[in-house]
């Protein structure tokens, strides 16, 4: 399963469609998946595994996203006081 998620992800092109964001606006997508991101991230890191497949959120992310939104929730988060909850 780990190939499959790593092979993926290397053939990654741009964001699919996701059926829980079919509007042109996806502000909300791009939110939902810097969140899942870092959940991921975080709750693969508490069990000490490898957070390789949380890649898959950020290549989303980062293709969707603008950087400027991107570089003001990373600074949230560094200081306490980005909004979502992760």
């Amino acid at each position: 399963m780990a190939d499959d998620i790593e092979q993926k992800i290397k053939s990654y092109r741009t964001a699919p469609f996701d059926a829980r964001f079919p509007n042109t606006n996806q502000t909300r997508n791009c939110y939902q998946n810097y969140l899942d991101f870092h959940r991921c991230s975080k709750a693969l890191s508490a069990k000490d595994q490898d957070v390789t497949p949380c890649q898959w959120y950020q290549r989303v992310y980062k293709s969707i996203c603008p950087m400027s939104w991107v570089a003001k929730w990373d600074e949230g988060i560094e200081d306490g006081s980005f909004p979502g909850k992760i």
